[in-house]
């Protein structure tokens, strides 16, 4: 940053001043526009708001007049109003260029990508993971409150924030595994009951941050259509599930082979697949799985015995049980029964 002043930036400053005390006028608005445009200029080449200040006081001290205060408030008044406009645009541009950076690389489109990539600190060629967090509100001003934050911890280079199709998105270097952790914590300790996170796997390259977050935002998606009250959901966690959608022919027949002869049971089929996810959570203990429910451990044990008269399985079997479970995450994925 410049520390010094051109010596024509407050041109006229003086004879401005001097034509105040000589008429007894203040600088009017053509003087002012001046003043403003001078300011702008300032902030444009670096020059210290405070260095830019100074300056215009100090011709002030040269003369001795009542009217050169007023004159000198109106003056330095411009020159700051200027000097911020100059800073808001900046802020602004830098801003828009942030958006359309974040847009080119979530999206992989590789135009400079890397160039533009170092000027926000990220370096491209690493492993990155990404995270995205729902339910945020992200445009309420916490987004610059948790970079802000988390670069002073990690470092400009190694953490991005941005809001990306209502999500709040952190991209980290894979070596710091505790920058989406604290990522997590902000969003924990600022924000109401309601938010979720989705993280993915850490991958190399551009394309693996495109790739890491399209498997953040798919573990949200697979958590709501699962129903998982997890609040942060990890794609390593949920990898099965893509591999029982690749044939989703052989899903739908074992969802219905293995689940319609729930929906003849009286109070419909809901109440028992969520008792057979309540117990697939509790590892089959049907107490912790009352507790889930709202429920006595007796309706539970109820439940399942018509369970397994309807269907002919048993969670208590080990192979029926691992039927049972994969066909019930089918049903959740598939948002059975079908109409």
């Amino acid at each position: 940053m410049m520390t010094t002043m051109p010596a024509d930036l407050l041109g006229g400053h003086l004879d401005a001043l001097g034509a105040a005390v000589a008429t007894g006028r203040l600088p009017d608005r053509a003087a002012l526009d001046g003043y403003r445009a001078a300011g702008t200029r300032a902030a444009e080449l670096g020059v210290p708001l405070r260095a830019l200040v100074d300056a215009a006081l100090a011709a002030g001290e040269k003369l001795d007049s009542a009217v050169v205060v007023p004159a000198l408030r109106r003056a330095v008044s411009a020159l700051m109003e200027g000097y911020e406009q100059a800073q808001l645009s900046a802020i602004r541009g830098e801003e828009e260029a942030r958006r359309e950076f974040v847009d080119d690389l979530l999206l992989g489109r590789a135009e400079r990508l890397a160039e533009r990539a170092e000027h926000f600190g990220l370096r491209l060629a690493e492993s990155y993971a990404v995270a995205v967090a729902r339910g945020l509100s992200p445009d309420s001003g916490e987004l610059g409150r948790i970079e802000r934050d988390l670069v002073a911890r990690f470092g400009s280079h190694n953490v991005l924030v941005a809001v990306r199709d209502g999500l709040l998105v952190c991209v980290a270097p894979a070596t710091l595994p505790a920058a989406l952790g604290e990522f997590t914590h902000h969003v924990r300790t600022r924000f109401p009951p309601g938010w979720r996170i989705g993280t993915g796997r850490p991958q190399r390259g551009p394309g693996g941050v495109v790739a890491s977050y399209r498997e953040a935002a798919g573990a949200l998606d697979l958590a709501d259509r699962l129903g998982l009250r997890l609040d942060v959901v990890k794609a390593a966690d949920l990898l099965v599930f893509p591999v029982l959608l690749r044939d989703r022919a052989a899903m739908e027949d074992l969802v219905t082979s293995v689940l319609s002869p729930l929906t003849r049971a009286r109070g419909g089929h809901e109440p028992l697949l969520e008792t057979l996810e309540a117990i697939f959570a509790s590892h089959g203990n049907q107490t912790a799985a009352a507790r889930r429910l709202g429920i006595s451990p007796r309706a539970v044990t109820y439940r399942l015995e018509r369970i397994r008269r309807l269907t002919g399985f048993s969670p208590d079997d080990p192979t029926q049980r691992f039927t049972l479970e994969t066909a019930v995450l089918g049903a959740r994925l598939l948002e059975w029964p079908w109409s």
